[in-house]
């Protein structure tokens, strides 16, 4: 069992009182709301408790006294009682459940907001789907809490407060009859709950485990396609759907059980009240109204606990779904702005690494020692196998990850000791894997920046040629591009980037196998839109094909974490090392011809 598996499967307490105190603050926005809801609880709760008693004093005051007016008074007012509790039930539903969906709302909000904050690697760490979980399903079961739970609960016990008071009133012999079946109601209320607590258990892993396979198989299904993977994957997602069925149903077994059971008690409850205050009508202790009385308030004794014991499923599900999404707020983003700021903005550009060592795991570096300077405008290039160590350095500059041991310097300053924000928006990094997100062309390529104009947009399109396919869309720059990108080739989508990357006119440009992905023919078109972009700022240029670095102002060649050789590409070549080698590989047919 993995640690990720089983953090959704622990519960934890059934109250604990520190994780309800924090609850609770979410509630203090909407004092007001709670006050009203109260209020109608209590109004309603009230109201509950006088049907029986009027149905008393009709017996026994005004039928068998056949007084028609009188029975006609009583009739009025149950009939007002009644329209009374559904106006002050209504209110209070509506009034929670409210509260409830702004409080959900809220929540969402803060829990999206921290994760925007929290580093990379806490991603590496934690799969999507669970994450979704937290968003989704944890909040969704605080907001049961909220609107059947933490302030309705009050209702059911005032009910009860009620009910027992007044069966003391009318015959306390009687009420005793009636609590000498709470033993057996405790111990049916107590294998209910250990058994749904196992139940729910499985229920939230299975959950979990849905999220995050599904996600998975949506976002690779092209690999799942390609591989013909199709009926191992459904495979696998029966055995994990049967796993939520099996729980469901389990848990549905025993709600089946519980609530008959409860019926079963408080029939039996009935059927003593029936018996003993039969006896004592005979006797002439005890009223005809009085015993119809008991019989309903016996009905409605056992309501308020058939309610209590599943607000605590509901208190069980809260608690639990709270120590996560608390334990998830509560994780501190690694990676943070310096509270002394040494510079505002990066101004020239310069970048130096100094001595930098850095591992994604204790004791498995994947930088060792690494030192390079990039002066202000300069291209630089870094090749090298896979796994040497590329695409570390560029998360490391952008501060996704933070060094072990050295420095990284930009404009000789710190990046630890930059604004997060100002560091990187100062770097505009072009992935091979172009991310695209649900919104227009247009969209895409401002992200969000409301100082990029349109015709900035369209200027910065028109210089990488991106303006020309965009023309051809239906409506243009308008044009919705589907989640991911769906509705564009993997040409179309690069050229966005490049787009993007023109219209922040970033100081320091990322090209991280940028032109990969790219035809020819498109290579070719952009070949000059790169020189324009490239010009004037300071580039790091990753590749695996050196025909795309061969005009760097210098080559960086990794191998295992370090740098091994520094030089033009010409430099390299005469070396014979590990770049020529490269070279060779990537040339030899090319080279045999010309042989």
């Amino acid at each position: 069992m993995t640690a990720d598996r089983y953090e959704e499967q622990v519960l934890g307490k059934a109250y604990d009182a520190r994780l309800m105190r924090r609850l609770l603050r979410y509630i203090q926005p909407y004092r007001a709301t709670a006050i009203l809801a109260f209020l109608y609880i209590l109004a309603g709760s009230a109201l509950s408790v006088l049907p029986p008693w009027l149905t008393k004093v009709a017996i026994d005051r005004y039928i068998r006294a056949s007084n028609l007016a009188g029975l006609n008074t009583i009739a009025a007012l149950y009939l007002l009682t009644l329209l009374g509790t559904f106006a002050f039930s209504y209110g209070q539903t509506w009034v929670l459940n409210v509260m409830g969906q702004k409080i959900m709302y809220d929540l969402r909000m803060e829990i999206f907001r921290h994760l925007q904050r929290l580093d990379v690697a806490f991603f590496d760490r934690n799969p999507v789907g669970r994450l979704m979980t937290r968003v989704t399903t944890d909040v969704d079961a605080l907001n049961e809490l909220f609107t059947s739970g933490v302030i309705s609960v009050f209702g059911d016990v005032l009910t009860l407060a009620g009910i027992v008071v007044v069966l003391f009133i009318l015959n306390y012999q009687l009420a005793l009859a009636i609590f000498s079946v709470i033993p057996l109601l405790f111990l049916v209320s107590v294998l209910f709950k250990i058994k749904v607590r196992e139940s729910y258990r499985r229920v939230r892993t299975a959950v979990a485990r849905i999220n995050t396979f599904l996600q998975e198989n949506i976002t690779g299904i092209a690999v799942v396609q390609g591989f013909t993977q199709e009926k191992r994957q459904y495979r696998r997602f029966t055995e994990i759907n049967r796993e939520h069925l099996d729980a469901n149903l389990q848990s549905i077994f025993y709600y089946a059980l519980f609530y008959p059971l409860l019926e079963l008690v408080g029939a039996l409850a009935v059927a003593l009240v029936v018996w003993y205050g039969g006896l004592k009508v005979f006797a002439g202790s005890l009223t005809l109204g009085a015993l119809v009385a008991f019989v309903q308030y016996s009905d409605r004794f056992f309501r308020p606990i058939s309610d209590l014991s599943e607000k605590y499923t509901i208190l069980q599900s809260a608690m639990a779904s709270s120590e996560r999404i608390f334990k998830l707020l509560d994780t501190p983003p690694s990676i943070v702005s310096s509270q002394q700021q040494k510079a505002a903005v990066v101004a020239r550009g310069s970048i130096e690494f100094r001595h930098v060592t850095f591992s994604y795991n204790p004791g498995e570096p994947v930088l060792h020692d690494v030192s390079f300077e990039v002066r202000p405008g300069e291209k630089v290039a870094l090749v090298g196998a896979t796994g040497a160590g590329k695409s570390t350095i560029i998360s490391l500059l952008s501060r996704f990850y933070d060094v072990q041991e050295g420095q990284i310097l930009v404009d000789g300053i710190n990046v630890k000791d930059y604004d997060l924000q100002a560091l990187r928006q100062a770097i505009a990094i072009v992935l091979q894997d172009v991310f695209l997100f649900s919104g227009t062309v247009a969209d895409n390529i401002r992200l969000g920046n409301g100082r990029i104009s349109d015709l900035e947009v369209e200027k910065a399109a028109a210089t990488v040629h991106a303006d020309e396919f965009i023309r051809r869309l239906k409506v243009q720059y308008r044009t919705e591009v589907g989640e991911r990108g769906s509705s564009l080739s993997v040409g179309q989508k690069q050229l966005l980037a490049f787009a993007r990357a023109l219209a922040h006119d970033p100081k320091i440009l990322v090209l991280d196998e940028a032109t990969s992905s790219i035809d020819t023919e498109t290579e070719l078109l952009i070949r000059d839109a790169l020189e324009k972009l490239l010009a004037g700022r300071t580039s790091i240029i990753i590749a695996h094909r050196l025909s795309t670095v061969q005009n760097a102002d210098r080559i960086l060649v990794l191998h295992r974490g370090r740098i091994r050789e520094i030089g033009t590409h010409q430099e390299l070549l005469k070396l014979k090392g590990i770049y020529w080698r490269l070279y060779q590989l990537q040339y030899k047919d090319q080279i045999v011809v010309q042989r």
